[in-house]
Order: C-alpha cells, then sequence, then structure tokens
C-alpha cells in the first residue's frame, strides 16, 4: 500500500453520530425480529408435528 493511499478518518458529527447509532439499532432489531420470526416458526411446525404423532 502506498502512502498516498492512506487516509485519515474523520470523526463524525453528534448528528451523524446520532444517524449511524439510529441506524445500527434498527439493523439489530431487524436481526432479532426475523429470528423471533423463526423461532415462532419452528415452534409452530414442532406443535404440528408432536399433534399428528400423537393422533397415530
Amino acid at each position: 500500500m502506498r502512502f498516498f493511499e492512506i487516509k485519515t478518518i474523520k470523526p463524525l458529527t453528534p448528528q451523524q453520530q446520532r444517524i449511524k447509532s439510529l441506524q445500527t439499532q434498527k439493523q439489530n432489531i431487524a436481526k432479532q425480529l426475523k429470528a423471533e420470526r423463526d423461532r415462532q416458526k419452528i415452534q409452530k411446525a414442532q406443535q404440528t408435528i408432536q399433534s399428528v404423532i400423537h393422533k397415530k
């Protein structure tokens, strides 16, 4: 890597920091929501399987 390719990173302004923080929170909440939906789908499928097994 050449010296002129290195760029300094400027600190974010408080407004930019807040936006970045909110975006990160949004991404984390979206991941949690997906995980919870998947968990509920799996639980429902397991209950369906159990009810089919017990009917036999």
